[in-house]
Order: structure tokens, then C-alpha cells, then sequence
């Protein structure tokens, strides 16, 4: 493999000088070439302007190095090609277009790839400022985005880490076959939008092994409108990933344009998280086929300005607007997940068309316990056109509008209890709930375990 080290090209490292130049033109000798490997060497510190990946390119930050972004904007490379004015371009450019502002950047780079045990400093605190003390958010959006790749095939990320992420952190979109492993991604739980891994319209992915703390989903599935020239986000596979997040720690949608399908989620641990895992579909997109097995997850309020309230597990679909008509979810399973938290799983779909069917959850531990300072008996339906944070009584299941349910050999159990805390379950307008070997009472012995209106009960057997 050929070897392009930045130093060679006049990079200093001394974390002050601009070092873009140099980095970049490394990697466009490295890419003339033939392809191979650009260093970043340990002992270093290489502020930059955005850099360009290109095809057959390894960006290598070696272990003690750091690649740290330029806090001026006008450094950043711009991928949304509707934004021609730099003011403009500041402020107002919705989330469901491509980015506006990018510091890695790849676009049509097959086989390119980052690597190392080095550090992506994305200097996220030079554009956000702090709206009280739970919650930061900046004065434009959105703000730049650490990593973006788009239409590139057979790419690779692998061990090094990401800090300080002033929103999204890495987005491939458009792509087939990524292989994203063991790598950190370390933001801030108060930043906005910071979430950890986005893959969009995405094909044959693999997440393995990775750590990642974040302000807002952890990993996030998306059929973004801004890249909806691509096909679905299908044949994904989540492993061995560890969790903490202040929205959704494991998330398909709420960017949904187009279909996910065929989706593994298995053997990994979510602590601390205001969510764990999530189906929020509010466009036309499509969801079927999805597993999740052999999970931990911890639940608890962060603040009352991130979505969620505390649901260990939420499927819901909504309108997003009076334009919209939300996409169906169907087939999907859970086994052996175990969930302790301030909240029950919410199974929540449109009134006017029945649109989440054949759901199974089995082997599941479901144990309510208040934790935080904040409010309970509440669901979060967030975003939707009818719907916002509502109050009812919180149950281990809370399920409205889908049919063939099923709930088996499945317990739930109350610990520090809550005025708001009911029922095993809460079933409204339910087709077809089917309840084999189900282990679940109410808090008070003088409520009933299950309380139901409008539910086919298939069967029940305690």
C-alpha cells in the first residue's frame, strides 16, 4: 500500500496552523495514484478546513493524533447545491435537505475509508450556544456535520474516534456496502441534534462494536427527502453497540421518505437514554422485517425539551401534516429484551387506518421505576399533526390502533412507583391482541391488570 504522510506535505500538527491544504493535497496524490493510505501521525494536532475524501483513499489518523475543525464556517464545504448565497445559507435550510455544511466530505468515492485510533475533534462548541441549563442549541441550522459520504460504495470506518459533534456526526447517504466498526463517538448529552450514526437511503451496513454517547439518537436509519434519488434503507445489521443517548439510542425514521426493510438490532446495552429503541414513521416510507434480540435497556427522563418520555420501546405512525399520509409497519420482533425505566413500550398508530400490524414480543422484562425529578404520566407522539405530549397513565403497555399483537412469555413489574403508574397493559382499538404465558399486574391490586376498549382478545393465558 502506498503511504501519502501529510507532514510530507507540509502539514505543522501545532494545532493552530490551517493544515487543509496539505491534507488534502495528500489525499488528491493519493487518489491520482492509484489509491492507498494518507497519515495523520500520532503526537499531532492538524486544525483544518473541510477535507474531500476520495475513491481508494484511507484517511489514517493514527492513535494519538487529531484532526480538529476550523471554527469559522466559511471553511466548510457546502454539499446542498440549492444554497448559493454564503448568508443565507446560515440560517433556515430545513434538516431534510442534504447538508449544509460538511468537514469530511466523499461524494462518489467508492472504496475510500477512515481509520486509525486517532481522534475527529468536530468543534461543535464553536457554533452552539447554551439555552438553559439542560439543552444547547445554536444560532443557525443545521449546523455543520462532521462526516457526510454520499453515493459511494464498499467504504469503510473503523477505530478511531469522534468528539464534540455540533450535529449529525457520521451520514452516509446513498451508499452500499458500509462497514462502520468499532469506533466512539463522544458528544455532548445537552447538544442538539448531535446524533451519532445516520445512515440514509443505505444499503448492506454494518454496525459493530461501537461506543456512542449523544445528544439525541445514537443511531438513526433515515430515508431523508433531501436524498430520496437513492433506494431504500435495507439489509442493516446493528451489533454489539453500546448506548447513551438524551432522544433515541436505536431509531428508524422520523425522516422517512422511502422504505426500511430487513433490519437486525442484537446484543447491545442502552443505558441512561431518554429512549431506547424507536419506529416514528410520519412520511409515505415503509417499515417491515426488523428484529431486535438480546437487549438491555435503561430508561430515564433527561428534560422536558428532547422527544420522548422515558419509553424503553416506541412504535408509532403519524401524519406528519395535512399532506402527509404516514407509511405502514409491519413484522417486527422482539426477543429476550429486558427494559427497566420510568416508562412502558407505546404501540401508537393512526386512528383513520390501521397501519402497525404483527407485532411479537417475546421473553421480555418490562419493570417500571421512577427515577428522575420529572413529570410521569405522559407519552411523547412527537412529530405528528394532531398529536403532541399526552397525558395518560403510564402502563407497561400502552397500545393504540394495530392489530395482531402478540405478548409472550413476556413478565412486567413495578419498582419505585409512580401516582401515574396502572396497568400491565393499556389497549385501545387493538385487532387481534394475542397473550400467551403473559406475567403482568396492575401497581394497585384495586385496578385491574389489564384495562381494554375496542380490543379482538385472540387469547389469554396467564
Amino acid at each position: 500500500m502506498k503511504i501519502y504522510n501529510v507532514m510530507h506535505y507540509g502539514a505543522k500538527g501545532d494545532g493552530k496552523t490551517n493544515d487543509a491544504f496539505s491534507i488534502q493535497h495528500a489525499v488528491d496524490d493519493c487518489a491520482k495514484n492509484g489509491g492507498g493510505q494518507v497519515i495523520l501521525p500520532s503526537g499531532y494536532t492538524f486544525y483544518s478546513d473541510s477535507v474531500r475524501l476520495r475513491a481508494n483513499v484511507d484517511l489514517h489518523i493514527q492513535k494519538g493524533a487529531v484532526i480538529k475543525a476550523t471554527g469559522n464556517i466559511d471553511g466548510y464545504i457546502r454539499p446542498n447545491k440549492l444554497i448559493n448565497d454564503p448568508k443565507t445559507a446560515l440560517i433556515g435550510n430545513p434538516v431534510t435537505g442534504k447538508p449544509s455544511f460538511v468537514f469530511i466530505y466523499a461524494y462518489e468515492a467508492d472504496n475510500c475509508s477512515i481509520s486509525g485510533g486517532g481522534t475527529i475533534d468536530a468543534n461543535g462548541h464553536a457554533f452552539v450556544q447554551r439555552k438553559d441549563k439542560y439543552y444547547v442549541t445554536g444560532d443557525f441550522y443545521p449546523r455543520p456535520t462532521a462526516i457526510y459520504v454520499e453515493k459511494s460504495n464498499h467504504i469503510a470506518f473503523r477505530d478511531f474516534t469522534v468528539v464534540d459533534a455540533p450535529f449529525w456526526t457520521l451520514h452516509p447517504a446513498g451508499c452500499d456496502d458500509v462497514l462502520i466498526d468499532k469506533i466512539r463517538i463522544l458528544n455532548d448529552l445537552d447538544v442538539a441534534n448531535s446524533d451519532g450514526i445516520d445512515p440514509d437511503h443505505c444499503s448492506n451496513v454494518r454496525i459493530l462494536g461501537c461506543h456512542i454517547t449523544c445528544a439525541d439518537d445514537c443511531i438513526c436509519l433515515k430515508t431523508s427527502k433531501g436524498n430520496s434519488e437513492y433506494g431504500a434503507c435495507e439489509n442493516i445489521v446493528i451489533d454489539g453497540c453500546t448506548l447513551v443517548s438524551t432522544s433515541a439510542a436505536i431509531k428508524i425514521g422520523t425522516e422517512g421518505v422511502g422504505d426500511f426493510r430487513n433490519i437486525i438490532v442484537s446484543n447491545c446495552v442502552i443505558s441512561r437514554s431518554n429512549r431506547g429503541i424507536s419506529i416514528q414513521i410520519r412520511d409515505g416510507g415503509n417499515v417491515e422485517n426488523v428484529s431486535y434480540s438480546n437487549i438491555m435497556i435503561e430508561t430515564r427522563r433527561f428534560c422536558p425539551d428532547w422527544w420522548g418520555t422515558a419509553e424503553p420501546i416506541v412504535i408509532t405512525t403519524f401524519n406528519r401534516d395535512e399532506n402527509t399520509n404516514s407509511g405502514t409497519i409491519k413484522n417486527i420482533r422482539f426477543f429476550n429484551i429486558t427494559a427497566k425505566g420510568e416508562n412502558g413500550v407505546l404501540i401508537h398508530g393512526n386512528a383513520d387506518n390501521i397501519i402497525i400490524e404483527d407485532v411479537v414480543f417475546e421473553n421480555c422484562r418490562i419493570e417500571l421505576t421512577k427515577t428522575s425529578k420529572w413529570k410521569c404520566g405522559l407519552y411523547d407522539l412527537r412529530p405528528c399533526l394532531d398529536w403532541g405530549v399526552e397525558s395518560y397513565d403510564n402502563s407497561a403497555f400502552f397500545i393504540r390502533y394495530a392489530k395482531d399483537i402478540t405478548i409472550m412469555k413476556t413478565k412486567t413489574s413495578w419498582g419505585n412507583p409512580c401516582d401515574s403508574y396502572k396497568y400491565a397493559i393499556d389497549a385501545q382499538n387493538v385487532e387481534n391482541l394475542e397473550l400467551i404465558r403473559f406475567d403482568g399486574h396492575a401497581l394497585s391490586p384495586l385496578d385491574g391488570d389489564f384495562k381494554f376498549n375496542n380490543v379482538r382478545l385472540v387469547e389469554a393465558d396467564k
